[in-house]
C-alpha cells in the first residue's frame, strides 16, 4: 500500500502551487474547478510519485493552530527527501535567500538524518532531509 496523496486547504491557490513547483520540483496538473461549489484544486506530482493536492473554496475557516511558534496534535509537517547533505544545504540557502523563515537547522538529528525546517507561504511546516551517511544507516533495512 502507498500513501496516495496529502491535501491542503489554502486561500492562496496559485501562490502555493507556484511555491511547490519552483522550490520542490512539483509538476502541477491542470486546474480543476467545480463552479457550483466554487472549488478549485491542483494536484502536484513529485519525482518520487508522491502527490500533494492543494485546494481552495470560500468559507473554509483558517487553521487556528500556530504552526510556526508551537507544535500541535495532528499532521504537523511535510518532509521532502533529497540525496545528500549538499542538497539539503543548497535548498536551505535557496529558501533562506528567498525570504522563507528557517525554523531549525540544518542539523544532524538523533535518528540519523540531516535536515532543516521551514514554512511554505501558508505557514505549513516543511522539512528538507537526507539520510546522514554512516555505516549504521547502511545496515538499517527501513532506510533501504
Amino acid at each position: 500500500m502507498i500513501l496516495e496523496h496529502v491535501a491542503i486547504w489554502t486561500g492562496r491557490l496559485e501562490e502555493l502551487k507556484d511555491f511547490y513547483v519552483k522550490y520542490f520540483g512539483g509538476v502541477a496538473s491542470s486546474k480543476y474547478t467545480n463552479e457550483s461549489k466554487q472549488f478549485h484544486s491542483y494536484f502536484l506530482t513529485f519525482k518520487s510519485g508522491a502527490r500533494l493536492e492543494i485546494m481552495s473554496m470560500p468559507d473554509i475557516p483558517d487553521n487556528l493552530n500556530d504552526r510556526v511558534a508551537k507544535q500541535h496534535k495532528g499532521i504537523i509537517h511535510l518532509a521532502f527527501g533529497v540525496d545528500s547533505i549538499k542538497e539539503v544545504d543548497q535548498k536551505f540557502i535557496e529558501l533562506k535567500e528567498a525570504g522563507f523563515p528557517i525554523l531549525s537547522g540544518p542539523r544532524k538529528t538523533g535518528d540519523g538524518y540531516y535536515e532543516f525546517e521551514t514554512i511554505d507561504p501558508d505557514n505549513n511546516r516543511l522539512e528538507v532531509t537526507c539520510l546522514y551517511p554512516t555505516d549504521n544507516n547502511k545496515k538499517r533495512k527501513d532506510l533501504q
